[in-house]
């Protein structure tokens, strides 16, 4: 299996992932292998030209390697492992890798807000297995520091329970589908709400 996470603190890195279309082509790579350049091109409603220019970016900081079996514009390209870990509010970061990595959190909640809002649109049109199994959650708790690591660290193993699925399809049963998942803890700030 790649290598689960990557971690991220340059600013040229960041910056080079925080790209609606370079993040769409990472996104691909990882959930459908290799691809070439003209596929993903059908698949994200680029050009091939486009596609191949932001590979090449890509590739210029390691997020994609060229895979075996092309040539020219049939070259197939894939991602060397799954994931990137970067933070946004890192005491020891400058200002610029802050920045940064905020444009880069930016990118990627802004895509999964679109996949949501696209499956509640289709939800209608589900078979009633999938309506009923789908959730969406939402709280607010008194917690202390400790008590947020412990949380935030459970769900990230419970998200992490079926990863290698990704990259091996003889491990996903049949009738599955790719479903996702986004899950933050955070401290939140409430009008008039001070910590007790």
């Amino acid at each position: 299996m790649p290598e689960p996470h990557r971690r991220l603190s340059d600013p040229r890195e960041l910056n080079a992932l925080a790209h609606p279309v370079r993040m769409a082509i990472i996104e691909l790579l990882s959930v459908s292998g290799p691809l070439t350049a003209t596929e993903l091109a059908d698949r994200l409603d680029e050009t091939p030209a486009n596609c191949s220019w932001h590979l090449r970016k890509l590739a210029q900081h390691g997020f994609v390697v060229e895979a075996e079996g092309g040539k020219g514009r049939q070259r197939p390209w894939q991602v060397p492992g799954l994931g990137f870990h970067w933070d946004d509010e890192h005491a020891s970061a400058s200002v610029e890798e802050r920045r940064a990595a905020q444009a880069l959190s930016e990118v990627t909640m802004g895509r999964a807000m679109d996949r949501l809002r696209e499956s509640e649109e289709r939800m209608p049109d589900e078979p009633e297995e999938w309506r009923t199994a789908q959730s969406g959650i939402e709280m607010v708790a008194w917690l202390t520091a400790d008590e947020l690591k412990e949380m935030n660290d459970a769900i990230s193993a419970v998200l992490d329970r079926h990863v290698e699925r990704l990259t091996d399809p003889s491990k996903r049963p049949a009738g599955s589908r790719l479903c996702e998942f986004v899950a933050w803890g955070v401290p939140t700030y409430f009008p008039g709400v001070e910590p007790a």
